[in-house]
């Protein structure tokens, strides 16, 4: 079973920011969320500025599964990190736990009261039937059902931001540090976040949850 994940190239991205707009489109994503954002350091220093483009890790031990205190974050066969908004309280804690900022919350009412929360889910819905209305206008579009790859990483126009089987990605990159180190640039294979987010390369998938422990699960 592969294993989804994200790889952001800092040397390919341009900050463009079309990845941003095509996971808002595609999913009909709320005013007020980002579930993709593009996160430049050294801004304006010639030789020095870097972009990457992050959203939700997925990560194999995510944080935000360990402190929602009604659990309603769950991880599929795939590796994807999801959770069911007909559970969700919105209490805010995934937010604080999350080291990427990708748990995101909408303040309703006259005193800012949050609403559910809204995180990427690698374009593969929720709990409810894939392909359904419902499943759409909670968690957005199920390309991993439809056997397609996130839209951000499919639009991105220098393919720094790439998606899928984590074997396969991260022979990607390798192949492209191996390229810059024969080049003489850039002797490094470290990854942004990639080793805080799924730990050191060779662990274990992490086990999905089974199908009737999913909380709010819908056949």
């Amino acid at each position: 079973m592969a294993r989804m994940k994200f790889i952001c190239d800092t040397e390919r991205c341009i900050e463009c920011n079309g990845c941003v707009t095509a996971c808002k489109n595609e999913n009909e994503v709320p005013w007020g969320i980002t579930r993709r954002r593009v996160v430049t350091v050294n801004d304006g220093v010639i030789g020095q500025e870097k972009s990457v483009s992050v959203a939700c890790m997925h990560c194999s031990d995510a944080p935000c599964m360990a402190v929602c205190p009604v659990d309603c974050f769950y991880r599929t066969d795939e590796g994807v990190v999801l959770h069911d908004k007909d559970i969700c309280i919105g209490c805010g804690y995934c937010s604080f736990a999350c080291p990427f900022g990708a748990p995101q919350f909408l303040s309703k009412g006259a005193f800012g009261s949050r609403s559910k929360m809204d995180k990427c889910t690698f374009c593969s819905g929720g709990p409810e039937a894939n392909g359904s209305v419902a499943e759409f206008e909670k968690y957005g579009r199920n390309r991993l059902a439809e056997g397609k790859l996130p839209l951000c990483a499919e639009m991105c126009s220098t393919k720094a931001l790439i998606g899928g089987d984590s074997e396969v990605i991260s022979t990607i990159y390798a192949k492209r540090v191996s390229i810059r180190e024969a080049n003489g640039r850039y002797p490094s294979n470290d990854i942004f976040g990639w080793s805080t987010a799924y730990g050191p390369s060779g662990s274990p998938a992490p086990t999905p949850t089974p199908a009737d422990k999913i909380p709010g699960a819908k056949s």
